[in-house]
C-alpha cells in the first residue's frame, strides 16, 4: 500500500476518532461543563462550541476542505485544553488514584494534537 493511501486511510480513522469525541460534547454537555475552567463564563456553552468544533474539524478531514486550517485550529484547541483543564486537574489531585483519569486526557489530547499537527505539515 502507497504512502498516500496510508494517509487517507489514517486521516479517516483519525476524523472518526475527532468526529465520536464532538459527539460526546452533546451527549455528556453537562456532565461535561464541570471542566470548564472557573475563569471561563458560560459553563455549558464552551463544551457545546467546542464540540461544534471537533465536529467541523472532522467534517473537514472526511471531505477534504481546508484540512491544514482545521488541523492548526485543531492542535491549537487540543494544546489549550491540555493546559487548561487537563494539566491543572492532574497538579491538583489529591492522590495518585485521583490523578490516574486527567493524566490519562492529558497524555490522550496530547498524542491527539501531535497527530493533528502531522496531518497539517502533510498539507503545506
Amino acid at each position: 500500500m502507497d504512502n498516500a493511501t496510508l494517509s487517507k486511510i489514517g486521516t479517516i480513522f483519525y476524523a472518526l476518532v475527532i468526529g465520536f469525541f464532538g459527539i460526546n460534547h452533546f451527549v455528556y454537555g453537562t456532565g461535561m461543563q464541570r471542566m470548564v475552567p472557573s475563569f471561563l463564563p458560560g459553563g455549558v456553552f464552551w463544551v457545546y462550541a467546542t464540540g461544534t468544533c471537533l465536529l467541523l474539524a472532522a467534517i473537514a478531514f472526511l471531505i477534504d476542505k481546508q484540512v491544514r486550517l482545521a488541523a492548526l485550529l485543531l492542535t491549537l484547541f487540543l494544546l489549550l485544553i491540555v493546559l487548561t483543564v487537563h494539566l491543572p486537574a492532574v497538579l491538583n489531585a489529591p492522590d495518585n488514584n485521583a490523578r490516574r483519569f486527567p493524566l490519562t486526557n492529558l497524555i490522550k489530547d496530547t498524542g491527539l494534537a501531535a497527530a493533528a499537527l502531522l496531518l497539517a505539515a502533510r498539507r503545506s
